[in-house]
C-alpha cells in the first residue's frame, strides 16, 4: 500500500485532525505482528483520507520479464494473502501495468486510456488517472502500487516525492515484518528439532543408576542448551567389577550432542572380552579418529575407571579429562586422581593411554565432573575453579549432599547466570563396612 500525500482539499486547513489520524495509524502499525493484518489495517486508515478511488498492487519478484503478479486489487471481493497464497495470485504479462513495474520509476498518468485488450484492463477500467509508485528491494522495483482516481488530473506531481518516500518506508516495514514472521517459523522448527535431539541424547544416558555392591552413586546432568556434549555411563563387568565412564565433547549444542552419541555408540560396540581402561579409551580414540573427527577441530575428553567391588580398587585411565576429586573418609582433604593422563580422544589415532590404580577406603567419595563445573564464571569473569570445588566437597558427607552443595555454590558464584557449558557431576561413595 501507499502512504499519506498532501491532504485533500477537505482536510487542507485541518492539519490537527489529519495529524491525529496519522499518529493513530502509526501507533496501530507498531503493534501489528502479521504482515497481512498490517496491510489491511493500513489500507483502511488510508481510505479515511480519501487518497484514491481504487488501487492495484503488483509484484515481479521471482518472475521473468515481462511477467508480473497482481497481489492486491480493488476489483477483488476476497482478500488474498500474497505471502501464504501466492499460488492464487494471477500472473499477467506485458501491457500498461507491466510497462510501469519494469520501468523502475514513478509515473503519473493524467488521462488514463486503456486498451480493452490490455492484460490489466479489468483492474483499470473506469478510472481516469493513475500514479504508479515503485517499491524498491535491493535497488530494483520488485513491487509497485498504482493509485487510481475516477477523475482526470487527480494526482499532483509535487506530492510524488513524498508518496514514493513514504510508500517505500511502509513497504520496507511490511517486508521486515514478513522476514520476522518467516524467522519465527524457522526458529520454531529448529527449536522442535533441537528438542528431539535433546530427548535422544538423554535417552543415551543411564535411565537409572545401577545398584553396585559397596558403592552408591548419584548424578546430576545439565546441558547449557537444548542438547550438549557431556556423557556418563556405567558398565557392568564380570567378577563384581563396574566400569565408570565420563566424557565431554568439545563445543556445545547439536554438533557436540551428535559426537556424544557417536562416542556412546563406539563405547558400547566393543565386542571383545572386558579390557583395561587404557585399551577401551584407545578403542574409542581409534574409531573417532578414523571416521568422525579427522579433519575437524572436535575432540572428546574422557575418564574411564573400573571399580572392583571386592577389593575397593579403582583402575583408571584418562584422556585429557578433568581428574576426579577423591575425598577421603573422616577428613576434609581432597586429592586429585591424576595418576594417568594423555591426549583427548579424536586427535591422534596412534595415542596410547596409560593407567593407574587407586585403593579406596570405606566412606571415600570419588567426584567425577566436567569442566562446565570448574570453568563456570561469575559476573566479573572469574572461574569457579578446582579450589572452590574442593572447599565445597570438604564439608559434604553423602553423594546427594555433594551434588546439592556444589549446585548451590555454583548458583551463588555465578549470580544465577545461565550455564555457558554443560555441567555433569557423578559422585561415587564407598559404603562403610
Amino acid at each position: 500500500m501507499t502512504a499519506v500525500p498532501a491532504a485533500p482539499a477537505s482536510l487542507a486547513g485541518e492539519w490537527q485532525p489529519r495529524l491525529e489520524l496519522i499518529v493513530e495509524t502509526m501507533r496501530e502499525m507498531s503493534v501489528q505482528t502479521d504482515p497481512q493484518a498490517m496491510v489491511s489495517a493500513y489500507r483502511e486508515r488510508m481510505r479515511q483520507l480519501n487518497l484514491s478511488d481504487g488501487m492495484v498492487a503488483l509484484s515481479r519478484r521471482d518472475l521473468p520479464a515481462p511477467k508480473f503478479r497482481i497481489t492486491r486489487s480493488t476489483l477483488w471481493q476476497e482478500e488474498i494473502n500474497p505471502w501464504t497464497q501466492v499460488h492464487r495470485l494471477p500472473v499477467l504479462e506485458g501491457g500498461l501495468l507491466g510497462e510501469l513495474i519494469y520501468a523502475d520509476r514513478p509515473h503519473v498518468i493524467d488521462e488514463l486510456l486503456v486498451d480493452p485488450h490490455d492484460p490489466g484492463a479489468d483492474h483499470l477500467a473506469g478510472y481516469r488517472s493513475l500514479v504508479a509508485i515503485p517499491l524498491f528491494d535491493q535497488g530494483t522495483s520488485l513491487n509497485m502500487v498504482a493509485l487510481l482516481r475516477r477523475t482526470p488530473n487527480a494526482f499532483r506531481r509535487e506530492s510524488l516525492p513524498e508518496l514514493v518516500w513514504q510508500a517505500n518506508l511502509f513497504g520496507r516495514a511490511t517486508y521486515n515484518l514478513v522476514l520476522r514472521h518467516e524467522l519465527k517459523q524457522a526458529y520454531d522448527q529448529v527449536e522442535h528439532e533441537l528438542n528431539v535431539v535433546a530427548d535422544i541424547q538423554r535417552s543415551l544416558l543411564p535411565a537409572r543408576l545401577p545398584s553396585i555392591p559397596s558403592l552408591s552413586l548419584a548424578a546430576h546432568y545439565q546441558t547449557s542448551r537444548y542438547a550438549g556434549g557431556d556423557y556418563y555411563d556405567i558398565f557392568e563387568l564380570p567378577n563384581d567389577r563396574w566400569g565408570i565412564l565420563i566424557a565431554d565433547v568439545s563445543g556445545h549444542g547439536a554438533p557436540a550432542a551428535v559426537l556424544m552419541a557417536v562416542t556412546h555408540s563406539i563405547a558400547h560396540a566393543y565386542a571383545g572380552p572386558p579390557t583395561t581402561p587404557g585399551r577401551l579409551l584407545g578403542f574409542i580414540n581409534h574409531h573417532l579418529c578414523a571416521r568422525y573427527t579427522n579433519g575437524t577441530p572436535m575432540f572428546v575428553t574422557a575418564f574411564y575407571g573400573v571399580y572392583d567391588a571386592r577389593s575397593h580398587e579403582l583402575h583408571y585411565a584418562c584422556a585429557g579429562h578433568n581428574p576426579p576429586r577423591l575425598k577421603r573418609a573422616g577428613c576434609a582433604s581432597v586429592v586429585s586422581l591424576d595418576g594417568a593422563g594423555n591426549l583427548p580422544l579424536g586427535i591422534e589415532p596412534c595415542e596410547s593411554y596409560g593407567e593407574a590404580f587407586q585403593k579406596l577406603q570405606p566412606g571415600d567419595q570419588v567426584v567425577f565432573y566436567t569442566d562446565g563445573i570448574t570453568e563456570a564464571q561469575n559476573p566479573a569473569g572469574e572461574q569457579f575453579e578446582v579450589e572452590r570445588l574442593d572447599q565445597v566437597l570438604g564439608g559434604c558427607r553423602s553423594a546427594s549432599e555433594v551434588i546439592a552443595s556444589v549446585l548451590d555454590a555454583l548458583g551463588r558464584f555465578t549470580a544465577g547466570r545461565p550455564a555457558a557449558d554443560d555441567r555433569t557431576l557423578l559422585v561415587a561413595t564407598v559404603a562403610c563396612e
